[in-house]
């Protein structure tokens, strides 16, 4: 999984029983279906689980790879791409308080950003939904996950330019704006800098007072520039090759995620994320007409406003992935908001791979027999 890009789903074969609202976790098959996340090469996991008002938590495997701390189950990660979530959330806000609108411009309100042809058509819709064409500004900028750089200020504009610059002449659109779909990193960067040229604030401040305060979102912060992740947590790493060729696990805790901005710079924990998603499916941060562009897949490729979109066999989700060095996470929820999953796990690249076991615990959670 590279640095800040969705989580893959696969939607899982057979049938299932949604349980009865308010049933609770079946806690010991949850546990063991996260403990097969660390035995198939996760170093550690935790997770939410909620079904109605019933709650179930766990965590699994070492909050570091050489030591016996267990992993926190209260722990804070970073959550990458669900990052994009909370910026569009405050997009439609928004748009709802009739401060801009869907169809507007990036070329509106940020003149000359885009000088490729067809750059000047690209709207907020494209951006939120992945649709504008621009070409991916992380390219270059990673040895795997890991930024090669990691303890470098980026600000937007830097950014956006590597996107949009190569060298002296404009790199093209990877298709006109609106006629295709290709995840970008790069729309979730100009979102925010939409949000500042709107509202005269960062998108950080805004994020924080329309959304973290408001739910109580202790453990979720921006953190900009500062390069630390602080209060209980677990450790993330990122595969190395030494000279010799051998590769070594590093540790990747602490990292300026100004690299990702309003696209994936994120810290949270399952909790919060769960707090979050509930609210903002159940009406708590929208106007229904905003919620409903929202979890519209008028795309046809699996995507909404800021949010992924997949079938189980119970019905359709909703929610979003994240990757960030060291750390993997997937925060997916029903339409109601009534059942939740949220998933974090860390590892270094090994042979293994924990994300099936991840996405077969989220089936579990979300499509309890």
């Amino acid at each position: 999984m590279a640095l800040l890009t969705v989580c893959a789903l696969v939607p899982a074969a057979g049938s299932a029983v949604a349980a009865p609202p308010g049933a609770a976790p079946d806690a010991a098959a949850l546990q063991a279906a996260l403990d097969q996340v660390t035995a198939t090469g996760a170093i550690g996991a935790v997770a939410e689980v909620r079904q109605g008002d019933a709650v179930w938590r766990g965590s699994s495997g070492k909050s570091r790879l050489s030591g016996q701390q267990p992993a926190p189950v209260d722990g804070r990660f970073r959550a990458g791409s669900i990052t994009k979530t909370f910026t569009a959330t405050v997009m439609l806000q928004l748009v709802g308080e009739g401060r801009l609108r869907l169809s507007d411009t990036a070329e509106r309100w940020l003149p000359g950003l885009v000088p490729a042809p067809g750059g000047d058509r690209i709207t907020v819709r494209n951006l939120l939904q992945h649709a504008s064409g621009l070409p991916e500004y992380t390219d270059g900028l990673l040895d795997g996950d890991a930024p090669r750089d990691r303890f470098r200020t980026w600000t937007a504009a830097e950014l956006v330019r590597r996107a949009v610059k190569d060298g002296a002449r404009d790199r093209p659109l990877l298709f006109p704006p609106g006629t295709d779909h290709h995840y970008s990193n790069t729309d979730y960067i100009v979102l925010g800098m939409i949000v500042e040229k709107v509202t005269s604030h960062s998108y950080r401040t805004e994020i924080d007072r329309r959304i973290i305060r408001p739910l109580g979102l202790r453990d979720t912060r921006l953190p900009g520039s500062s390069p630390f992740l602080t209060g209980p947590h677990s450790h993330g790493y990122e595969p190395v090759e030494k000279g010799d060729g051998t590769v070594v696990p590093v540790d990747y805790t602490t990292v300026n995620m100004s690299v990702a901005g309003a696209s994936g710079e994120i810290i949270s924990s399952t909790a919060d994320l769960d707090r979050f998603f509930r609210s903002l499916l159940g009406g708590g941060l929208l106007r229904p007409a905003e919620l409903r562009e929202m979890t519209s897949d008028t795309s046809g490729a699996g995507w909404g406003l800021g949010l992924e979109m997949a079938t189980l066999p119970c019905g359709t989700i909703v929610g979003h992935g994240g990757g960030t060095p060291g750390y993997r996470t997937i925060s997916f929820h029903t339409l109601d908001g009534t059942r939740q999953v949220t998933v974090d796990w860390t590892d270094w690249g090994t042979d293994t791979d924990a994300s099936p076991a991840a996405l077969a615990l989220m089936t579990a959670a979300l499509c309890p027999s």
